[in-house]
């Protein structure tokens, strides 16, 4: 990822993706990382999904553990089966998402299935200290629980937490908003930040322009938050970018792989537990 500390307006820092290949193989661009935990925290891991190409997805992400976080997969356009060792199995098509709250240890896989394209992400949203261990769960967003809100602009699907009088699904544990927002070719979009939070957005499909700066698709802004962001679309160019909001947890982080605990310790004790087959708690 290329990251470049402009502190412009409201813009705090840019993170543009890059191209990665994780799973059993599956292409994607990387844009958060193990280098931004701490300025976009609570939120640790975003991963785009971008292929008019099977042979990109296709082979998926074969069955493996998480601990410690939440995990939230998005999709705009394609299909995704899944299934986890809570006994959850299903797919998840465009407009719909899943939300796993990995806690003290789940085993899942994703497996993409070929279609004309396959455009979204996944986020993977820290858990605080206290829920690091907590009973896993999982639901799936459908379409009929993400309201529309259809303004001048475009529109804003209310994923979770509250975009005017609309509220998406409410998270567990903690609290996030996640805001898909289409703008039509010409038109801004105008959002109060909450000052007690950390935010960004992520240009998903087309570039923007705030505080005068253009900027790429495939990038996520991270917000000064004491500010009112304001983004307009490029030229004749539609835009569609989330937004991503929530209380920072400032709590310290031990990274490795799909597992993220506060300590060394509790990290090795993780792998530990799978190696010894004892990860999955009844």
């Amino acid at each position: 990822m290329i990251t470049s500390v402009i502190k412009q307006g409201v813009i705090k820092k840019l993170v543009r993706g890059h191209l990665a290949v994780d799973g059993a193989g599956v292409k994607l661009v990387r844009v958060l990382g193990a280098s931004t935990i701490y300025d976009f925290d609570p939120f640790l891991m975003l991963d785009s999904f971008d292929s008019i190409d099977p042979d990109d997805y296709s082979q998926g992400f074969p069955l493996h553990p998480h601990r410690g976080i939440e995990t939230i997969t998005y999709l705009i356009e394609g299909n995704i089966e899944h299934n986890d060792t809570l006994g959850n199995t299903g797919n998840i098509s465009a407009g719909e998402a899943q939300w796993t709250c990995a806690g003290r240890g789940i085993m899942h896989e994703e497996m993409p299935k070929p279609s004309s394209r396959l455009l979204g992400f996944q986020l993977w949203l820290n858990l605080p200290k206290t829920d690091k261990m907590a009973e896993p769960s999982y639901f799936t967003i459908t379409n009929g629980q993400i309201p529309v809100v259809e303004m001048h602009f475009g529109e804003v699907r209310v994923v979770s937490g509250k975009y005017g009088s609309a509220t998406g699904v409410k998270a567990r544990h903690l609290p996030a908003t996640l805001l898909d927002v289409s703008l039509s070719a010409g038109e801004k979009f105008a959002l109060d930040l909450n000052p007690q939070e950390n935010a960004f957005v992520f240009l998903i499909e087309g570039g923007a322009i705030i505080d005068d700066m253009d900027i790429e698709e495939k990038t996520a802004v991270l917000l000064d938050t004491s500010q009112k962001l304001v983004l307009r679309t490029q030229g004749d160019n539609p835009l569609r970018f989330f937004f991503f909001s929530a209380r920072p947890l400032r709590e310290p982080l031990a990274w490795g792989g799909p597992i993220v605990m506060n300590t060394a310790e509790e990290l090795l004790q993780a792998f530990s537990e799978l190696e010894q087959g004892t990860f999955i708690k009844k």
